[in-house]
């Protein structure tokens, strides 16, 4: 199954894509997509937009995972994430791909092991479990940990619904 990890932000969202089998999984590419930060609000939306398709169309994954943000105490800086946060949940979905969030605390304690770890544990784990991974920056780093807390959560879920399916089926 492929995955693809996104970190939402208006000047740079960051994008991972990872293979998994079973409990293996495989770094495939990671990146980041920028927008241009003189440019109106709707042009660079759409360049988050173009971006990310390209990233879709290019790797084809089968589900995509993105980090719940946080909220600022200013709101311009909050209302500007919430569309890019927007953007970045259309993207996958308008192209047929299933969107799961998680929050930043859970991605951290799922990669790291606590809610409160900082970029640098993150990145040093994202190459720990995906080793001869070269992480194109902090925003990457981030997407790549939200698809490896997806790869690990989906997995549990699956498992899950399977063995519900099991005992529903029984005589």
């Amino acid at each position: 199954m492929r995955l693809l990890g996104l970190d939402p932000g208006l000047r740079r969202t960051g994008w991972g894509v990872i293979d998994v089998a079973g409990s293996h999984l495989q770094h495939v590419a990671n990146g980041t997509v920028r927008s241009e930060s003189g440019l109106p609000i709707a042009d660079r939306l759409a360049q988050l937009y173009d971006g990310l398709d390209r990233v879709i169309i290019e790797y084809g994954p089968d589900e995509a995972a993105v980090e719940e943000t946080f909220v600022s105490r200013n709101a311009s800086t909050t209302l500007k994430l919430g569309l890019a946060r927007g953007v970045v949940l259309l993207a996958p979905a308008r192209a047929g791909v299933p969107v799961c969030e998680y929050s930043a605390n859970l991605v951290k304690k799922s990669i790291v092991g606590t809610g409160h770890a900082d970029k640098k544990q993150i990145q040093m784990m994202v190459r720990t479990l995906l080793p001869n991974c070269e992480i194109a920056g902090p925003d990457a780093a981030d997407a790549l940990a939200v698809a490896i807390c997806h790869a690990h959560h989906s997995a549990t879920r699956r498992r899950w619904h399977a063995g519900r399916d099991l005992e529903e089926s029984a005589p």
